[in-house]
């Protein structure tokens, strides 16, 4: 039976929870150092069915995340529940990419780097830009099926995958040939957690960002470079890939890329004027739907 070769597309997001006021520069972007970072949650979805199908079939799960070097903990993370291979796709060239961007850049390292995959897997939105566009532009820019909102694999050969995909009102199941790109709700399953055995194999696996702050650590090592291949010959060392590495034009990429513009940020502060009470009784609940019909509320 045929093992797939999986690319799993994740990202650390600022965790929108606890939103403060500072949270937006006056750019319209994200001001990531007033939020903690954390793991993109339907992302962790689309790992965990990645890693359901490397169980129930048999493959490889290759995880690419593009941001900036503190990306790399997801990518750590990424080790600790299964993950074969990760790679941290970043470069100050890429600072600032909208959806577009993002997509092409990712669609990049796809083929430069892993041109034999069967499954891309991604989950369904971040909750930092809410767009859900990332996945369906690089499947577009792939040219390949996308298959988006996907609860559940039903079926998978080396020729096609069956899904049951979430609808408005109920469910659908829809095949389509391989390679496709699959999009995952937060329904789909429950991300397992770290598996104690990797995060002691992987605790100490680091990008090249990270070498001069660890380096301390290991004092054994006189430079960068040694300290380097100590991991490598681990399997410890994140690789990083930039934009010559992915063969991108730096036209399409970053601010120069990105077509998408902030033209105005308003803050909405909501206040309450009054309540009105209703009284508990039949009277009391047709007045008040009639009102609420009246004023179009439902």
């Amino acid at each position: 039976m045929k093992k797939f070769n999986m690319v799993v597309l994740v990202k650390q997001v600022p965790d929108t929870k606890n939103i403060t006021g500072e949270a937006m520069k006056e750019d319209g972007t994200v001001n990531r150092a007033a939020l903690p970072a954390i793991f993109n949650p339907e992302d962790l979805n689309a790992l965990e069915m990645a890693l359901q199908v490397k169980e129930n079939y048999g493959g490889t799960i290759n995880v690419i995340t593009m941001g900036p070097p503190t990306a790399t903990e997801v990518l750590r993370e990424s080790l600790y529940r299964g993950a074969d291979n990760v790679y941290l796709l970043s470069d100050r060239r890429f600072a600032g990419s909208d959806t577009l961007a993002t997509s092409f850049a990712l669609k990049q390292a796809i083929v430069t780097k892993i041109p034999d995959f069967d499954i891309v897997f991604c989950g369904r939105q971040a909750i930092d830009g809410d767009t859900a566009q990332v996945g369906p532009q690089t499947a577009e820019k792939l040219d390949i099926p996308q298959l988006t909102y996907v609860e559940e694999i039903r079926e998978l050969t080396d020729k096609k995958i069956v899904v049951r995909k979430s609808l408005d009102n109920g469910s659908e199941v829809v095949e389509a040939p391989i390679p496709a790109l699959l999009t995952v709700t937060s329904n789909a399953n429950e991300p397992r957690p770290y598996i104690a055995k990797k995060l002691l194999k992987y605790r100490n696996a680091a990008s090249k960002f990270e070498l001069k702050n660890i380096l301390p650590k290991y004092p054994e090592f006189s430079s960068e470079n040694e300290l380097k291949k100590f991991l490598s010959d681990r399997g410890l060392f994140i690789e990083t890939w930039g934009l010559e590495d992915i063969n991108a034009d730096p036209s399409l990429v970053g601010f120069a890329g990105s077509p998408t513009m902030v033209k105005m940020i308003e803050s909405i502060t909501l206040t309450g004027t009054g309540f009105k009470q209703i009284e508990p009784t039949d009277e009391g609940i047709r007045e008040f739907v009639a009102e609420l019909i009246e004023e179009h509320a439902i």
